[in-house]
């Protein structure tokens, strides 16, 4: 990857719905170059989609909450992968270390939502023998743009 292949990815995560005209001027490229550079970025796997940020709280999703999630020792860890992946409120699940297995990100419509998840969705999974839930109060920053230098 080089710099130029940086700079695209950079105006990409700014606004995915460039034209590759735009993209091109930008860059210092033909409309046809560009192109070929955003067809190869997609295809290496750099770019891995290509979607609306859509605001929470359109669609009604204004709680967010953070669940430190404790597994039993040697319990079915790809199954809770699984589970977590299939679950539409879960936004991000990660295996961790310290105390706790994993982190799971969550956003719901309110507590009476989350306290549904928490009895329907995860505490009756196999394994799971303790949960820990963060609310959020107030969000400082919140991205998906990584730093391309």
């Amino acid at each position: 990857m080089d710099k130029i292949d940086s700079d695209i990815l950079r105006f990409l995560q700014q606004d995915n719905r460039i034209t590759a005209a735009e993209l091109g001027a930008a860059v210092g490229l033909s409309t046809s170059a560009a192109n070929d550079r955003l067809r190869r970025l997609n295809a290496s796997g750099a770019v891995l989609a290509n979607r609306a940020i859509v605001a929470p709280a359109a669609l009604g999703r204004t709680l967010l909450a953070f669940l430190f999630v404790d597994l039993e020792p040697r319990s079915d860890e790809a199954g809770f992968a699984a589970a977590m992946a299939a679950a539409p409120d879960v936004l991000e699940a990660h295996h961790i270390t310290g105390p706790h297995n994993w982190l799971v990100k969550l956003r719901v419509a309110d507590t009476a939502a989350l306290q549904r998840f928490l009895a329907s969705t995860l505490k009756p999974l196999a394994g799971v023998i303790r949960t820990e839930t963060l609310i959020v109060l107030d969000t400082a920053k919140e991205t998906s743009v990584l730093p391309t230098d």
